[in-house]
């Protein structure tokens, strides 16, 4: 970007920094608009992106050009990641304080919950697959990549979609499956956001209510720490540094087509050092300040990221039919979801929405759930159902490739 006749000229990676903070700053705003009540949050900042995305994504991959070549989606992915790892590590350290003891009183109820979402939501994708190809009489292998796609998108998971990608039998195949995400993965996000936030005011919930009955079911657990702890930095920056470098680690390893990628390696491992606070005299967690900043940059980076690739993708292979079967596979095991937790397992509002976030592999509408909420407690049902549902859509999404050949 050259203007003012060259004096002021933002070039290359400059140009990417220049973009990420201005689409931060233009998001922000955007999210504290509120309408009866309800606001974007910080999901204003992934509609600036995809809007970014959208209209100007090539002038930035003109900019992040090498020798004709350019490394625009390198560029967002590492955007995407870093986010992703600061946001799940500060919030397996917040959660893991009270995260077993928690999961230890209703692991059964979140089994059953992250199961059913998923269930659920493969369930539909089988019956749009069936309605296409009868309908429209499409190649019932390329519906079925595109749906699964479609449902991968609609869940924002990434690990389904390596795994549908690397179940499908062509190169074709896998581009149909990246096209199907593209297009589901805007009201992927956008859906669960709107959804926890939308669902105590249909309620009528007393948010103050709802956070004393969320701390009955979940007693605070006292803090291992006395103070008297040493510390590697005063911030805890070592610490969750090591945790990230860990975790990463931990969910490169892989089983068959199956890891639990960096989201649930950060997730895991943090969630264990927060539990135990210290080795000996050690202290082995991050000060509450320095989490609460992290939780929130990492969410930033995170939808700038896939917000402006996932904008690029949504116009260039848009069609109505896969957006309106993308919502379909959003909404119902969300809302199926949300109606047997709270008449058959009898889980409260704030657990019942966290549970949903996790079953839903929803990091965007985890961060909304904080705001809406006013409690970090409802990252542990988030944190309980989370894993249960990464494994449940891998093997969803492959055996709908494998079942509809």
């Amino acid at each position: 970007m050259v203007l003012f006749g060259g004096i002021l000229s933002i070039k290359t990676i400059s140009f990417l920094v220049f973009c990420v903070f201005l689409i931060a700053g233009l998001g922000y705003l955007l999210g504290r608009i509120t309408v009866k009540g309800v606001s974007l949050g910080t999901a204003g900042v992934f509609i600036v992106a995809l809007l970014f995305g959208a209209f100007l994504y090539n002038p930035l991959m003109e900019q992040l050009k090498v020798g004709g070549t350019t490394y625009v989606t390198n560029a967002l992915k590492i955007v995407e990641n870093l986010g992703l790892i600061l946001f799940v590590t500060a919030v397996g350290f917040i959660a893991g304080p009270n995260f077993f003891g928690d999961f230890k009183r209703n692991f059964k109820s979140y089994i059953v919950l992250g199961l059913l979402i998923i269930i659920i939501g493969g369930l539909s994708c089988a019956a749009c697959i069936i309605f296409d190809n009868k309908v429209y009489g499409r190649d019932l292998e390329e519906v079925s990549a595109m749906l699964v796609g479609l449902l991968s998108g609609s869940l924002t998971s990434t690990p389904a979609f390596s795994a549908a990608k690397a179940t499908v039998t062509s190169d074709a195949l896998e581009a149909i499956v990246a096209v199907g995400h593209g297009i589901a993965y805007l009201f992927g996000v956008v859906g669960v956001v709107l959804f926890v936030q939308l669902v105590p005011k249909f309620c009528k919930a007393n948010m103050e209510d709802e956070r004393k009955k969320l701390s009955e079911a979940n007693p605070e657990m006292p803090s291992k720490l006395t103070g008297k702890e040493l510390e590697f930095d005063p911030l805890g920056f070592c610490v969750f540094s090591i945790a990230a470098v860990l975790g990463v680690l931990i969910g490169s390893f892989k089983f068959g087509n199956f890891s639990l990628t960096t989201t649930g390696g950060c997730l895991l491992l943090s969630l264990v050092l927060g539990h135990f606070a210290k080795i000996g005299k050690v202290s082995i967690t991050p000060c509450e300040s320095t989490l609460k900043v992290f939780r929130e940059l990492g969410l930033m980076l995170f939808l700038i990221g896939a917000g402006i690739a996932g904008g690029a993708e949504f116009v260039r292979y848009f069609e109505w039919v896969y957006f309106i079967y993308g919502i379909i596979m959003t909404m119902v095991p969300m809302v199926v979801g949300y109606f047997f937790a709270k008449y058959v397992l009898k889980i409260n509002l704030l657990n019942n929405l966290g549970s949903i976030c996790g079953g839903m592999t929803s990091t965007p509408a985890l961060g909304t759930l904080i705001s809406t909420a006013g409690t970090e407690k409802v990252a542990g049902a988030y944190a309980s159902t989370y894993p249960i549902a990464l494994i449940a859509v891998v093997i969803v999404s492959q055996v709908l490739i494998i079942f509809f050949r």
